[in-house]
C-alpha cells in the first residue's frame, strides 16, 4: 500500500518555523491501529488524516501515542494541503471531527479557523502543578487543560518543567501564559501524557487562551505568540461560543508512505 503524505509547517511564513504536522489524504479510513502506527512512525506532535464527506471532509488527529479530540495546527496543515495542493475550489472547508464541525476559510495567504471556544474556570493551585512547573503561578484556571497564569513573559520563557510530574496531572496538558512584551499574550504548552513534551504552536490551546485574555483585557481581537523554541504567532478573535484563529502555513515536504 502507498499513501501520499505531506509535512506542513503551520502558523509559519517559511520553513522551520511554527509547528510541523504530517497530513495524509485518504479515500477511506484505514484501521485505527495503522493510523496510530503511522503517527508513531512520524514522531511529530500530530499527524492528520482526512477522507471526503458530503459536507467536506472528515478529519482525525493522532499524536505519537493516541488520538485526540481537537488539534489546531494540524487542522491548519490539512486545510493548507486541501487548498494549495489538492486545489479545493470553495472558499471554506467544513471538517467533521470529534469536536463537531470545524471551518477553515481561505483569506489571501491567511487561513482562518473557526473552532469552539473552551472557556476556562478558576481552580485551586495544586502543589503537584507547582512542582511540575518549578514555579508558582499567580492563578490557575482549567478547561481541557490547566491554564497557569504568570505575571511576565520572562517567567513563562524561564519555565523548565518536570515532564514526569506534569504527565501525572489529570487534564490533557498544561498551558502557561502571561502578558506579552510585543503582543497581547504569550504562552507555552506541555502535554507529556499525550507524547508531546512541549508543542511548538498549539491552536487548540488558544481556544482556552483567547476567551481568558479577551475577558481580562476587555476586547475580542488579540495577537498571541507561543514562545517555544520554534515559536509562532496566532491572530485570535472571540465571537460568542466560537474562537477564530488565523495563521499561515508552508509545505516542507511531500512524500509517499510504502508498507
Amino acid at each position: 500500500m502507498r499513501i501520499r503524505q505531506y509535512q506542513i509547517d503551520a502558523f509559519a511564513s517559511r520553513a522551520f518555523e511554527g509547528n510541523p504536522a504530517a497530513v495524509c489524504p485518504l479515500e477511506d479510513w484505514l484501521d485505527d491501529g495503522l493510523l496510530q502506527a503511522i503517527a508513531e512512525e512520524n514522531n511529530l506532535s500530530e499527524t492528520a488524516f482526512f477522507i471526503p464527506s458530503e459536507k467536506g471532509f472528515k478529519l482525525r488527529w493522532f499524536t505519537p501515542i493516541r488520538e485526540v479530540d481537537l488539534c489546531g495546527h494540524a487542522t491548519l496543515a490539512a486545510a493548507h494541503v486541501i487548498f494549495e495542493i489538492l486545489g479545493y475550489a470553495k472558499q471554506v472547508i467544513t471538517f467533521e471531527t470529534r469536536s463537531g464541525e470545524l471551518f477553515v476559510e481561505k483569506k489571501g495567504k491567511q487561513l482562518e479557523m473557526d473552532f469552539p471556544a473552551r472557556r476556562p474556570a478558576p481552580c485551586d493551585i495544586s502543589e503537584a502543578l507547582v512542582q511540575g512547573l518549578g514555579q508558582r503561578p499567580v492563578e490557575v484556571w482549567a478547561a481541557d487543560d490547566y491554564l497557569a497564569v504568570f505575571d511576565s513573559e520572562t517567567a513563562v520563557r524561564a519555565i523548565a518543567p518536570n515532564q514526569f510530574l506534569l504527565s501525572r496531572l489529570d487534564l490533557r496538558g498544561i498551558i502557561v501564559t502571561a502578558p506579552g512584551t510585543d503582543v497581547d499574550f504569550v504562552s507555552r504548552f506541555f502535554a507529556p501524557k499525550f507524547g508531546v513534551p512541549e508543542d511548538p504552536v498549539t491552536g487548540s490551546a488558544h481556544c482556552e487562551l483567547a476567551p481568558y485574555w479577551a475577558n481580562r483585557l476587555g476586547r475580542n481581537i488579540l495577537i498571541a505568540k507561543q514562545v517555544s523554541k520554534r515559536g509562532g504567532r496566532i491572530h485570535c478573535e472571540v465571537k460568542a461560543d466560537r474562537v477564530r484563529l488565523s495563521g499561515c502555513a508552508v509545505t516542507f515536504m511531500e512524500a509517499e508512505i510504502a508498507f
